[in-house]
């Protein structure tokens, strides 16, 4: 709906039928919005005609999008890259997944009577169609732009998903992301220094790292900081209190060292709780840098997960390049 703010990724997009759609535009969801802009009244031809973009854009996997993107993008914007144009407006990275859903909406001043009830009858079946009309008002040396949609979203049945295996970001099958919360509880100078990633303090921050496997290359990210190591995980995941590093060649429980930290979530020291413990995975360092040398760019992708699957292209083309990684 246009109540939410969208980016434009295309103006006169032309379809392989030789049409060519007004705006094409993507919400903070990545899905699309096909918006058909009639500046009179419209006859019930633009119902069937906006349909027939829909049907388009909805077969359209993520490559796609994503190059419709650049090439609007490369003429329009001073950062011609699609996850840093989504950045820009959304001020999060672009989810793995785009184009679920497609939304097609008619801009104009009115409709005649036979194309709303044409798309009356598409949203009972929850086809995502609707109109928005615009008029322009003055009142003495005041002018006014009123706004109205032709239904509500209420009155929709849920719309139809146009989901693909294909419209997802694909993964190489190696390469993961760690989010390692430094501060009180743990700090990422005692990653370093004995080889490990951690997280805790709940099941939910600690389920994600306990699911990485052994043998997974990791890209470290610390909030507000950004990308500062990448490793490869040696072991599993296990509480801090078990926990052992290698240190002058023996194996030593790591809450024996002298830390930074205290990797602690409760009363208890260490924790019994293994729902709020510290959860510890051993990694094999090939390249650390401190907090203060973070590397970002506007668009890389971050969440607040411990870890997960990382398949955005462009974050990890630019982790490989600046961390001088030659990938296989």
């Amino acid at each position: 709906m246009l109540g939410q703010q969208l980016l434009v990724i295309g103006r006169q997009v032309r379809t392989p039928h030789g049409k060519w759609i007004d705006l094409l535009a993507m919400n903070y969801e990545g899905n699309l919005h096909v918006l058909e802009l009639k500046r009179d009244r419209t006859p019930r031809e633009v119902v069937a005609q906006i349909l027939d973009y829909g049907s388009w854009i909805s077969t359209l996997d993520r490559d796609s999008v994503i190059e419709i993107a650049n090439t609007h993008f490369a003429a329009t914007r001073a950062d011609p890259e699609f996850e840093q144009a989504f950045t820009e407006i959304f001020e999060a990275p672009a989810p793995d997944e785009l184009n679920e859903e497609t939304t097609m909406t008619i801009v104009a001043t009115s409709l005649d009577d036979s194309s709303e009830r044409i798309v009356t009858y598409l949203r009972e079946f929850g086809v995502p169609i609707n109109a928005v009309f615009f008029s322009y008002l003055e009142d003495e040396e005041r002018r006014y732009l009123a706004r109205s949609w032709m239904a509500s979203e209420a009155s929709s049945s849920a719309p139809i998903s146009t989901r693909r295996a294909s419209k997802r970001a694909e993964w190489n099958g190696r390469d993961w992301f760690v989010t390692f919360g430094d501060g009180d509880h743990r700090d990422w100078e005692d990653a370093r220094r004995y080889g490990f990633a951690s997280a805790g303090g709940g099941e939910w921050y600690s389920r994600t790292l306990r699911s990485l496997p052994v043998g997974a290359r990791i890209f470290v990210h610390i909030p507000k900081h950004g990308y500062v190591g990448v490793g490869v995980t040696i072991g599993e995941a296990i509480a801090f209190a078990e926990a052992e590093v290698e240190s002058d060649g023996q194996r030593v429980l790591l809450c024996q060292q002298p830390l930074a930290a205290d990797y602690e979530h409760s009363d208890q020291k260490p924790s019994l709780d293994a729902d709020l413990a510290e959860y510890v995975v051993p990694v094999q360092w090939e390249t650390t840098v401190s907090k203060s040398e973070a590397y970002w760019v506007k668009g890389m992708f971050a969440n607040q997960n411990s870890a997960g699957k990382l398949r955005q292209e462009f974050t990890l083309e630019r982790l490989l390049s600046h961390f001088g990684i030659e990938d296989e």
